[in-house]
């Protein structure tokens, strides 16, 4: 059973903005899917192929997600030399002890029918001189299973494929430049639709028998990140407003290669990179990896992080440097995107040292789900990077973000679907949230620089390394912050999504405070080392008081039996 830790008041409106729900256009379907990315056009499509009518709504553009900036690759096996096991045992070795074996089965077993599914619909990935799939190494895997397309477009082209797939698919409806504000629930408690808006700023209402998040990380909390500016945590923070448990999110990781220029996006430089042959060097030459871990460069992605942000430290500099002069081949054609964006500011990825520092790149932790995609919200599936399967445990292994999506996205789309039932439209009327308070005139609250305040102090204190000290500061500044845009903020969208930003930075500055050891992605100075007892779960349970969230009661989790043993 779950231990209970603590009880923490937070102030949360059930919904963020005003409406009357008999004046608000309802769209109808089976199944609503709220994201675009592998996860969700997966699920969609899946659904869709029952006979299941499908809404996915999109809060950018079709092609806007995650998926559509990750330069690494797939990981899935597909050679003699490799074996299912071998990939197994990896991801397990990097979770650090908190990967869930059967999550962890399915996922890599699911891995060439995934690849496959791929192909079907018009994927078109990197290929050797005899025609087969051309497979790479990236950090924590023990064989070459990653497959590419373009060197480091992989994202870009799977997003490709499934776009194209869901837009012509005749039982799936798309709704891009849709903003996804809350999931609306019938008076027993059930999800049964979402609240949104339009890119005309228009207010309408998605109701379904079955809705699936899908919306990818919360980057966007922190200044450094490899993330799109869409990443804002937002259906983390929707799945708790509407009483789901979420779980594990101290554990952010961080991506220990992202281009550091000043004034320009924090652009990934991919993994594959190092497994090509590029090295980590600092501003004096010297290459440092080594003496970190037996992989060196190829070391698992969290030890590279602290090493390279130790360098930073010792060696009072704003990067490192990542050498590909000793690459077999030319850079320029192996890794064309990166070399046309480093071009762009007079770096030569063949002869010049490319400044790179970490970044917040993936969201470990999210909305609780089991291995078919329910979460403990009733009508409520989660699938993903904002979902929290047990599949990565405490430190994500590369390449198997894009293979969860599919994998389990298949799965969670045959499930939800499988699983319609009558959705009573007419149970929302019940939701009265017509009136908000009044911001007097002479208040006027800056989002942009109250939003980089927060990634900003994110950053330094629940960034690559923390402490107690620096957290305990931070959730201070976390609850002053939220009350501020909770009684003065605009409406909007930015506000909603500054409200889910500093929902799910709070949750994960608890969990993180909460768990006095080093584990995974998670290094605390103060507790270096993994403690048995924190072999666990940390999960975030909301209190529900009459119109909204009043506290979370924070949790220790124990794993389930068929989490690998440490």
């Amino acid at each position: 059973m779950p231990e209970l830790l603590s009880t923490t008041p937070m102030e949360l409106d059930r919904y963020l903005v005003p409406f009357d729900p008999r004046q608000v256009p309802l769209y109808r379907f089976d199944v609503i899917v709220l994201g675009c990315g592998a996860a969700g056009s997966v699920a969609a499509l899946t659904a869709a192929g029952t006979g299941a009518s499908v809404a996915v709504v999109a809060k950018g553009g079709l092609r806007e997600s995650n998926t559509n900036y990750a330069q690494g690759g797939l990981a899935a096996v597909l050679s003699d030399e490799d074996s299912f096991a071998s990939h197994v045992v990896d991801t397990l070795d990097v979770g650090c002890g908190l990967s869930d074996r059967a999550t962890v089965e399915a996922v890599v077993h699911g891995g060439p029918a995934a690849v496959e599914r791929l192909l079907e619909l018009g994927a078109e990935f990197d290929r050797g001189a005899g025609g087969a799939l051309a497979l790479s190494r990236e950090g924590g895997h023990s064989h070459d299973r990653i497959i590419h397309a373009q060197g480091d477009a992989t994202g870009i082209e799977i997003q490709r494929t499934v776009t194209l797939a869901i837009v012509r698919h005749p039982r799936i409806s798309t709704f891009a430049e849709t903003f996804a504000i809350d999931l609306l629930d019938d008076p027993d408690g059930r999800v049964v639709g979402v609240l949104c808006r339009t890119e005309r700023g228009d207010l309408v209402a998605f109701c379904g028998r079955q809705v699936i998040l899908a919306t990818g990380g919360a980057g966007q909390i922190y200044r450094e990140t490899t993330n799109p500016d869409i990443a804002t945590a937002d259906g983390v923070a929707m799945a708790l407003r509407a009483g789901a448990v979420v779980r594990d999110l101290e554990f952010i990781q961080f991506h220990p290669t992202c281009l550091y220029i000043a004034g320009a996006a924090r652009v990934l430089i991919s993994e594959v990179v190092r497994g090509a042959g590029g090295v980590l060097r600092d501003r004096h030459g010297v290459r440092f990896m080594p003496k970190y871990h037996p992989q060196a460069d190829l070391a698992p992605r969290d030890v590279v992080s602290r090493a390279v942000f130790q360098r930073m430290v010792a060696t009072n500099d704003t990067s490192v440097y990542l050498d590909l002069s000793q690459i077999e081949g030319d850079p320029h054609l192996i890794f064309p995107g990166i070399s046309r964006i480093c071009r762009f500011f007079g770096i030569d990825i063949a002869r010049d040292p490319v400044p790179v520092r970490p970044g917040a790149h993936y969201m470990i932790g999210g909305v609780e789900a089991d291995l078919d995609g329910r979460t403990s919200a009733p009508g409520l599936w989660a699938v993903g990077e904002c979902a929290s399967t047990g599949l990565h445990g405490a430190n994500r292994m590369g390449s198997n973000s894009l293979l969860e999506g599919i994998v389990l996205g298949a799965r969670v789309g045959e499930c939800a679907a499988r699983e319609l039932g009558r959705v009573d439209t007419t149970a929302l009327d019940h939701i009265s949230n017509e009136t908000t308070g009044a911001t007097p005139a002479d208040v006027r609250l800056n989002l942009q620089d109250l939003t980089y305040s927060l990634k900003s102090m994110m950053w330094r204190q629940m960034g690559v390394e923390r402490d107690g000290a620096g957290m305990e500061d931070a959730l201070a500044k976390l609850q002053f912050w939220s009350r501020a845009v909770h009684d003065h903020a605009p409406q909007g969208n930015r506000s909603c999504e500054l409200v889910n930003m500093l929902t799910v930075a709070h949750l994960a500055t608890l969990g993180a405070l909460a768990r006095e050891e080093s584990r995974g992605v998670h290094y605390r100075s103060d507790f270096p080392e993994p403690d048995s007892e924190w072999r666990a779960h940390t999960a975030l349970r909301p209190v529900a008081g009459p119109d909204g969230i009043r506290a979370v009661e924070l949790l220790r989790e124990p794993l389930r039996a068929t989490v690998a043993t440490e």
